[in-house]
C-alpha cells in the first residue's frame, strides 16, 4: 500500500481541518513538516509552485488544497464515510463559506493582536494573501468588536445546528465536522480571547470535546527528502481525461497554467485530467521526475499556456 503523506505543520488551521479528517476514518500517515512561509524548497518539486499548506502526497500524485485532499481521502478509503448524512452537496458548499467568509473572519481577529514569536515574514505574508491591500494590524484592530460580533453570529448558527445531535450530521463525525472544528480550534489557540467567546456556546464545547477524542489517526514522521524518494521511485496516476462538456473546451495534454485565486502563483504541466471538480497536470521536475499534481476547480483559474 502506498504510504498518505500530509506536508503541514502543527499550528496550520487548514491542516488541522484535513488532520481531523484522517482521524475520522482512524488513518495510518506520514508527517513532513514544512515551512510555514516561502521559500519551501523540498515542497516545490513536488508542487510546481503551489504555496499554500497543507499538500497531501500519495506517491507521486501530489494533492493541493484541502478540498482535493479530503476528495481524494474519501475517494481511497471510502470508510467510515465522510458523509454519514449522505449530504454531500451541502457540506462541499458549507465547506466553501467556512473556509471563505468564516475563516477571514477569524483571521482578522487573530492578526488584530501581537503576535510574539512569529517568524519573521510571517505576518506580511498572510496579510497579503488573505487581506485586502492596504489592510494592516491597526486596522484589523479597530473592527475587532465588529468582527467579533459577526463571528458570534456565525457560531450560534452552529451552537444551534449542534442542538440534539452529537455531530453535526447526527450520530456520527463526518466532513462537516472538520470544516467547523478547525475554525473554533483555531479561534481556540490562536485569539487570546477566543476561549472565553466560546463558553457562550455550550453544544460545541460539548462537540469539541467529542471532537477531540476523535485524534488524528496514526502519524509516524518522515524527512522531507524521504518524501522526494517516495516521488522519484513511483509513477503518477495517468489521468482521467478532458470532460467533453467541459465549457473551457482544452484539450488533453494542453500545457495549462493552474492558480489560486488567493496567490497567484502557477502550477504548469501538461492537462491530464479536467473534471466538474478537479483538474491535474503533469509535470516534470528534475529532483523527482513526473509528478501529477492534482488542484480544485473551484476558486482556482485555468489558463492554457
Amino acid at each position: 500500500m502506498i504510504d498518505l503523506i500530509l506536508h503541514h505543520y502543527p499550528p496550520s488551521p487548514v491542516s488541522e481541518k484535513v488532520r481531523v479528517a484522517l482521524g475520522i476514518k482512524n488513518l495510518s500517515w506520514q508527517s513532513v513538516v514544512i515551512p510555514r512561509i516561502p521559500p519551501k524548497p523540498k515542497l516545490m518539486p513536488l508542487t510546481g509552485g503551489f504555496r499554500l499548506t497543507p499538500v497531501m502526497q500519495i506517491g507521486a500524485d501530489i494533492y493541493c488544497d484541502s478540498q482535493c485532499i479530503l476528495r481524494e481521502i474519501e475517494r481511497r478509503f471510502p470508510q467510515p464515510t465522510l458523509f454519514p448524512g449522505g449530504d454531500r452537496g451541502p457540506v462541499w458548499g458549507l465547506g466553501r463559506w467556512l473556509d471563505g467568509e468564516v475563516f477571514t473572519n477569524v483571521l482578522a481577529l487573530v492578526f488584530a493582536e501581537d503576535m510574539p514569536g512569529l517568524a519573521e515574514g510571517f505576518a506580511e505574508d498572510r496579510f497579503s494573501l488573505y487581506f485586502n491591500p492596504g489592510e494592516t494590524k491597526d486596522s484589523l484592530a479597530d473592527r475587532l468588536p465588529e468582527n467579533l460580533a459577526l463571528l458570534r453570529s456565525q457560531m450560534s448558527w452552529v451552537d444551534n445546528m449542534l442542538a440534539g445531535h452529537s455531530f453535526l450530521s447526527g450520530e456520527a463525525p463526518g466532513m462537516s465536522d472538520a470544516y467547523i472544528y478547525y475554525l473554533v480550534w483555531f479561534t481556540r489557540e490562536r485569539f487570546s480571547g477566543g476561549p472565553s467567546f466560546l463558553q457562550e456556546f455550550q453544544n460545541i464545547l460539548d462537540w469539541e470535546l467529542r471532537i477531540k477524542k476523535i485524534g488524528h489517526g496514526q502519524m509516524n514522521d518522515i524527512s522531507a527528502d524521504d518524501a522526494l524518494e517516495i516521488a522519484r521511485r513511483i509513477k503518477p496516476e495517468a489521468g482521467q481525461g478532458v470532460d467533453a462538456r467541459d465549457p473551457m473546451d482544452f484539450r488533453r495534454d494542453a500545457v495549462v497554467a493552474v492558480s489560486s485565486k488567493q496567490s497567484p502563483d502557477e502550477v504548469v504541466g501538461k492537462l491530464i485530467t479536467l473534471s466538474v471538480n478537479e483538474v491535474t497536470v503533469l509535470r516534470e521536475d528534475s529532483k523527482v521526475g513526473s509528478v501529477a499534481v492534482h488542484l480544485p476547480r473551484v476558486g482556482y483559474h485555468v489558463r492554457e499556456v
